[in-house]
């Protein structure tokens, strides 16, 4: 028999910083939790960020002639301990999978360096290897192709052998496995995960007349391995297939008080946005003469427009676009919004408008 549960206030969509939003910075604002699961949720999914998720990275290398990592090399400024210490550095997004393929899968990658007198006459005297000299023609995504691995000063042919894998965490070159060495190769420690850094903060925020509900606001830095919505989306994934093993224990299912009352609050909140006049929110001359010639007349009919649409209208740029996101935002809007659970969508949005108007003055008459 199912048991019923008091009403949880869910938060309902992930709102992205945009302003502050970089390649490999994202702020994320997700509100509202009940009291206290701000900090539960924020926790939860820093710690795995930080320790559980999986990138690429260099497992150890081999070149031809250098017997070990304490040598320095013919013609070459860097002795073997920096050129490791540099690949350490060396930022690889993927690695393509074929049918039958595991991402734990050890692959080496060989490349023929060829350094010639040309190529040191160009550099004045000195030719800077790059991390796209010994990886460009593998199927890698290299997010830092330009990074320098070393610097010949003599012309030099050579074979550089990488092995590369994807891991967890910060891996010692003692623990790796998984494949058998070759005569003077050289295995390095690897750093695997692709978050540098995750910040979390917890503020109270409003729903209804109540202020002590929860906001998270999550601060995600990655190293350009994997994007922080990627970050972000890979954590919490990995958090519910954790909890699916509880499941098992399942005596009795609990189902949650939807708070009717509530809803309806908050469709007649909805509903007074909506059904504002384009010129109500003093948007500028153009973005108005360009919703005016697309037949758009109220909030309404605007936020259930997708922002790809909304480019499409004549005379309709970027510009506009970003003051009209800015001028939803404030009302608590968005475009290409779901309204369905209120019974909205894009092919009903003017009779509801009208409804609820014609609803209201009728109220107000009685």
């Amino acid at each position: 028999m199912p048991v019923k549960y008091g009403k949880f206030e869910m938060p309902e969509k992930i709102k992205v910083d945009e302003a502050s939003q970089t390649a490999v910075f994202a702020r994320f604002i997700v509100e509202p939790f009940e009291k206290g699961f701000g900090h539960t949720v924020g926790n939860f999914l820093r710690r795995i960020m930080l320790a559980s998720l999986e990138a690429p990275s260099i497992l150890s290398i081999r070149m031809e002639g250098v017997p070990h990592e304490y040598m320095a090399i013919e013609g070459v400024i860097q002795d073997m301990t920096h050129i490791v210490l540099n690949l350490k550095s060396s930022l690889i997004r993927r690695i393509p999978l074929g049918e039958h393929g595991s991402p734990r899968d050890v692959k080496l990658v060989s490349t023929n360096l060829d350094i010639t007198d040309e190529m040191i006459d160009n550099g004045g005297g000195e030719y800077r290897v790059t991390l796209k000299d010994l990886l460009s023609k593998s199927d890698y995504e290299l997010v830092n192709p330009d990074h320098h691995i070393f610097t010949a000063t003599k012309p030099m042919a050579k074979r550089v052998d990488l092995r590369l894998s994807y891991g967890r965490g910060y891996v010692p070159s003692e623990r790796h496995s998984g494949f058998d060495l070759q005569i003077d190769e050289i295995v390095m420690d690897s750093s695997f995960s692709p978050v540098r850094l995750v910040n979390y903060y917890v503020e109270n925020t409003r729903v209804g007349k109540d202020t002590d509900y929860d906001r998270l606001i999550l601060e995600v830095t990655t190293d350009g391995r994997v994007t922080p919505a990627e970050a972000l989306s890979y954590a919490a994934q990995i958090g519910i297939l954790h909890f699916q093993a509880f499941d098992s224990l399942k005596s009795h299912a609990i189902y949650f008080d939807k708070g009717e009352s509530q809803v309806n609050r908050d469709r007649e909140e909805i509903l007074q946005k909506l059904g504002l006049k384009i010129d109500e929110i003093e948007l500028s001359v153009r973005s108005t003469n360009c919703l005016a010639n697309a037949n758009i007349e109220t909030i309404g009919e605007l936020v259930v427009m997708p922002e790809i649409e909304m480019l499409r209208f004549r005379n309709f740029g970027k510009k506009s676009l970003t003051e009209i996101k800015q001028k939803l935002d404030e009302l608590g809007l968005s475009l290409g919004m779901d309204l369905s659970k209120y019974g909205i969508n894009r092919d009903n949005i003017k009779q509801m408008i009208t409804a609820y108007q014609q609803e209201r003055a009728g109220a107000q008459e009685v």
